[in-house]
C-alpha cells in the first residue's frame, strides 16, 4: 500500500491535523515489520578498545571505574580524592563544579568545595558553583541543547557546558591515571567509555548526556560506538550477578547469628558492613570472579528479582528475569521510579530550617553567603550518615559562625531566641553553637522520601509480572542508609529476600565496566512508550471519523493515522528492527524529515489522540545517496532498533543499495 504525504511545508497549530495543512512530508510508509536479528549491524567488530572506562555521573557523587579487556576479572576503581570528608568514603567525589567569574571551568569535586570555601565571601559571589545539578535533565520536560542551571549565586549557565565540563574532568582524570599505570600516554581512542544514567530517564535526557560527552571528547557523532550509556540498575543486576556470599549482606537472614535474634541481626549485619568497606577502602582492585556467584546459583530459569537503585536525586526500580545457559538477562517490567533520592532528606532539612528560622532569611542567606550553606550542607550530609534506627543518642550540626551571625543581623534577635520561639520539636539549641537533633527529629526527615520508595514498591509488587519476585538487591548510595534499609526490609522481606552488596556505593560503577565490557548480556528489554509516525491511510466508511477525511486529486485519504513502531511496555530484544520503507513526495527531494510521536498508552489510533506528544523527529539525508539514475519512486527503507539503551536507527536506499543518513534526534526537533 503506497501511500504519499504532501511535501510543502507549513508550521502546524497542535490543533490542525498536520496533513490537513500539508504539515508533513512525503512518507509512503509500505508495510510495516519486525525483524529479530541477532548480529547487530551497526556494531564493527574490527574496532577493539584496550581498557573500558565507566563514569558513575551521580546526583550527589560520581567517580570512574576501569578495565583491561584483557584481563577482564579485575575492575580498578579510580584513586582516592584529595581532600574527602570525614567518615564518608571517597572512592567517589561530590558532584560539584566551579567556574571562575570569567565562566571557565576551573575545579571539581572536593577541590572545588573547598576552594569555593575559601573565597572570601564578596568574592565568591562572583564565582559560579554548582552541585547536585544533574536532577535538571529528570526534572526539565522540554529539555534542550539551550537548557539553563542556575550556580549558587543565582547566575544561570547551559546544562550543556556543565555536562561537558565535568564529562571532560574524568576524561582527563582517567587518562592521566592510565598512563601513570602504563608508563606512557594513553590515547582516547584506546578507551571504551560508559556513561550510566538512570533507567527511567527519558530519551532527551539520553541524548542530552551523549551530546556532552561528544563536546567532552570522548567520542564523536562519527565514531559513536565509543560511548556506551548504560542504565543504572541494569550495571546493578550484572555487577549483584557475580557477588559472593561475603561480599553482601542478607537482611533476611531470619535465623540468630551468633545468638543475635533477628532483630538484632540487621544491627549486625550493618556493623559487619561498615568493617567490610573501612577494611577494602585501602584497596582499589575488584576481582570479578568469572563464576556466578552463590546467590545467582540458587536461581533458576525464569527467577525474577528487583534492582532497587536508590541514588542522591532518584530511586529506579528495575525487574530482570533470569534466562539460562547464559545467565542472560530479561527486563520483565518496564523502569519505575521518580525523584524520591537521598536529596529528598536534604530537602526536607531545609524545610526544617524554614521553619524554625523564616523560608525569607534561608532564601537571603543562600544567596548572601552561598559557601556558608555549602558548608551547613556538607555538616547535615555526614550526620545525616549516622541516623540509624535504634540510635539514642542526638546528632549535632554545626551551624557556620556567618549563619549565627547574619541571623543576628537580619532578625535583631539570636539562634537561640529563634528555635525557642518556633517550639520545632526535638530540635534544641547547645551551648557549643550547635543544633542538636534527637534520633526522632533526624528520623522524620528521611520518612517522606523513604514512605515514597516504600509506596512505590508496593505498587510494583501488584504487577502480576513481578509477583514471585526471589531477590531484591537494594544499592545506590542511598542504600547505604541504616533507616531505608530496615524499612524496606520490613515492608518486603516476608515477599522476598532484600540482600545489600557490601560496597553498595560502588555496585553501579563496577557493573557499569562489566556492561562496556560486553553489552549484550541484557537481551530483552522493555519500551517504556508507545512510539510511531503520523500516516495516510485510505479512508474507510464507518472506520474513519469524517473529520478526518482529505480528498486528493479524487482519492478519499484518512489523516493523522498513528503508525505504530513500537508499544508501551511491549518486549524488544536486542537486535530486533522495526522496519519502514519511506518515500520522497518528490524525487529531487533531497531531505525527508518524519515527526516521531509518542505515548504512555499503548492503545493509539491517531497522533491528534490525547495523551500522544510529538517527540523527535527522524531524518533522512538522501544528498549522498543520490545518483543519477533515480527511479520515480524511490524506496528508502529505514532501520529502527529500540531494544538497547538509546534509539538508534539506520537506513538505505532499495535503489541503489547505498546507505543513507540518518538522524533521529530527541532534542532539537
Amino acid at each position: 500500500m503506497h501511500l504519499s504525504f504532501l511535501s510543502e511545508t507549513v508550521p502546524t497549530s497542535a490543533y490542525s491535523s498536520p496533513a490537513r495543512s500539508l504539515g508533513d512530508t512525503g512518507i509512503t510508509p509500505l508495510s510495516p515489520s519486525h525483524i529479530v536479528n541477532d548480529a547487530d549491524p551497526n556494531v564493527s567488530e574490527q574496532q577493539t578498545f584496550l581498557v573500558v572506562v565507566a563514569i558513575d555521573f551521580g546526583t550527589t557523587s560520581s567517580g570512574y571505574a576501569y578495565s583491561f579487556t584483557k584481563e577482564p576479572e579485575c575492575i580498578h576503581v579510580m584513586r582516592r580524592w584529595e581532600g574527602g570528608d570525614p567518615g564518608v568514603s571517597n572512592q567517589k567525589t561530590p558532584t560539584t563544579i566551579l567556574l571562575t567569574p570569567e565562566r571557565k571551568f576551573h575545579s571539581f569535586g572536593y577541590a572545588a568545595r573547598d576552594f569555593y570555601h575559601d573565597l572570601d565571601p564578596n568574592e565568591a559571589k562572583q564565582w559560579l558553583y554548582l552541585e547536585k545539578f544533574k536532577m535538571k535533565l529528570h526534572t526539565t520536560g522540554d529539555l534542550t541543547m539551550d537548557t539553563d542551571l542556575t550556580a549558587a549565586n543565582g547566575k544561570k549557565v547551559k546544562a550543556l557546558e556543565i555536562f561537558a565540563y565535568a564529562l571532560q574532568y574524568f576524561k582527563e582524570q582517567a587518562l592521566k591515571e592510565l598512563s601513570d599505570q602504563a608508563g606512557s600516554e594513553f590515547e582516547n581512542s584506546d578507551v571504551r567509555w560508559v556513561i550510566t544514567v538512570p533507567a527511567i530517564w527519558k530519551q532527551p535526557a539520553k541524548q542530552f548526556m551523549r551530546q556532552a560527552a561528544y563536546q567532552a571528547g570522548l567520542a564523536s557523532p562519527e565514531n559513536s560506538e565509543q560511548l556506551i550509556i548504560a542504565l543504572e540498575p541494569e550495571a546493578a543486576s550484572i555487577y549483584c550477578r557475580k557477588l559472593r556470599l561475603h561480599q553482601m549482606t542478607d537482611l533476611s537472614s531470619k535465623a540468630a547469628v551468633n545468638g543475635y535474634s533477628s532483630s538484632d541481626t540487621v544491627g549486625a549485619g550493618f556493623a559487619q558492613a561498615k568493617e567490610h568497606i573501612r577494611r577494602n577502602r585501602q584497596s582499589r582492585t575488584f576481582l570479578v570472579e568469572n563464576v556466578i556467584g552463590e546467590i545467582w546459583s540458587e536461581l533458576e530459569e525464569g527467577d525474577k528479582y528487583v534492582v532497587v537503585d536508590s541514588g542522591g536525586g532518584t530511586v529506579d526500580l528495575t525487574v530482570h528475569q533470569i534466562r539460562l545457559p547464559e545467565g542472560h538477562l530479561k527486563e520483565l517490567y518496564k523502569a519505575t521510579g521518580g525523584p524520591y533520592g537521598s536529596l529528598g532528606v536534604d530537602y526536607e532539612f531545609e524545610k526544617l530550617l524554614c521553619k524554625i528560622f523564616g523560608e525569607d532569611f534561608i532564601e537571603q542567606f543562600k544567596i548572601k553567603r552561598p559557601a556558608a550553606w555549602v558548608d551547613l550542607m556538607i555538616a547535615f550530609e555526614s550526620r545525616k550518615r549516622a541516623a540509624a534506627p535504634d540510635r539514642t543518642n542526638p546528632l549535632n550540626i554545626t551551624l557556620p559562625f556567618s549563619f549565627i551571625d547574619y541571623y543576628k543581623k537580619f532578625r535583631g534577635h539570636s539562634v537561640e531566641h529563634a528555635l525557642r520561639k518556633s517550639n520545632v520539636d526535638f530540635v534544641k539549641w547547645s551551648s557549643q553553637g550547635m543544633l542538636r537533633m534527637s534520633p526522632d527529629a533526624m528520623n522524620a526527615l528521611f520518612k517522606p522520601t523513604i514512605d515514597s520508595i516504600i509506596e512505590h514498591l508496593r505498587d510494583l509488587f501488584q504487577k502480576p509480572e513481578v509477583s514471585t519476585v526471589k531477590f531484591l538487591f537494594l544499592v545506590g548510595g542511598f542504600a547505604e542508609a541504616p533507616l531505608l534499609q530496615q524499612a524496606v526490609q520490613a515492608a518486603f522481606g516476608d515477599k522476598c529476600r532484600v540482600i545489600i552488596p557490601q560496597d553498595v556505593g560502588l555496585t553501579i560503577l563496577k557493573g557499569a565496566v562489566l556492561f562496556g565490557l560486553d553489552p549484550a548480556v541484557i537481551k530483552v528489554r522493555r519500551s517504556p512508550l508507545t512510539y510511531g509516525v503520523g500516516v495516510l491511510n485510505r479512508y474507510v466508511e464507518g472506520k474513519h471519523p469524517p473529520e478526518k477525511l482529505l480528498v486528493k486529486d479524487g482519492t478519499r485519504w484518512c489523516t493523522d493515522v498513528f503508525d505504530k513502531f513500537i508499544s508501551a511496555d511491549q518486549s524488544v530484544a536486542l537486535g530486533e528492527l522495526v522496519k519502514r520503507s519511506y518515500t520522497p513526495a518528490k524525487p529531487s527531494q533531497l531531505v525527508i524529515v518524519i515527526n516521531i510521536y509518542s505515548s504512555e498508552l499503548d492503545d493509539v489510533s491517531f497522533i491528534t489522540d490525547p495523551g500522544v506528544k510529538k517527540c523527535g523527529t527522524l531524518r533522512l539525508d538522501l544528498t549522498g545517496a543520490s545518483s543519477t539514475n533515480v527511479p520515480a519512486r524511490r524506496e528508502i527503507q529505514t532501520l529502527m532498533q529500540f531494544g538497547d539503551t538509546e534509539i538508534k536507527a539506520t537506513a538505505i536506499d532499495i535503489a541503489t543499495s547505498k546507505s543513507v543518513k540518518v538522524g533521529i534526534d530527541f532534542l532539537n526537533y
